[in-house]
């Protein structure tokens, strides 16, 4: 058997750079009252969607991995609410905007992925217990934002069909 001369960081950047890509080649296409629309009871919007995911890469890459606070600016002059847990995910911002900024989110986690040791402690407080699981270190953040990425991508992908009948788009 031969050694893989592929890093884990390689592989997992690979892995987190494939789910970020499917989620927007998912919603790639639709126009603004799809990528508006609801189509589940829970509320949530496929943008909505993408804001919450460029939220999840700031907090567990620059909160809970560096311990700072995001700095987080939108072009478009609106203020976000208060997180509320309970809401659905949507947004007032633009789609231009949102896309934007989930793209930044992420460049800004790839180079904390690539500045920090997979092994380091984390700087930051999760912000909630994670019952069974204890959050240690950078690579548990990355495996967490490939899962979350995962998952919602695929609430992308059945709201896309519901909403136009489209399916199997992304990188997979």
């Amino acid at each position: 058997m031969r050694e893989s001369t592929i890093s884990e960081l390689d592989r997992l950047q690979h892995f987190l750079d494939q789910q970020r890509a499917a989620v927007l080649a998912i919603i790639d296409g639709l126009d603004e009252s799809q990528l508006r629309t609801p189509v589940f009871p829970s509320g949530w919007t496929p943008i909505g969607l993408i804001q919450h995911l460029a939220g999840a890469e700031a907090h567990w890459f620059q909160r809970v991995t560096l311990g700072t606070e995001p700095q987080v600016t939108w072009d478009d002059d609106i203020d976000d609410p208060p997180y509320d847990p309970t809401a659905p995910f949507t947004t007032e911002h633009s789609t231009a905007a949102v896309i934007d900024h989930y793209r930044g989110q992420c460049e800004i986690s790839n180079q904390v992925l690539r500045s920090v040791d997979l092994d380091a402690s984390l700087l930051g407080a999760p912000g909630r217990d994670w019952p069974g699981e204890p959050i240690t270190d950078l690579r548990w953040v990355a495996m967490h934002i490939i899962e979350e990425t995962a998952r919602h991508a695929g609430h992308l992908d059945a709201a896309r069909e519901l909403l136009d009948g489209a399916t199997g788009r992304g990188p997979r």
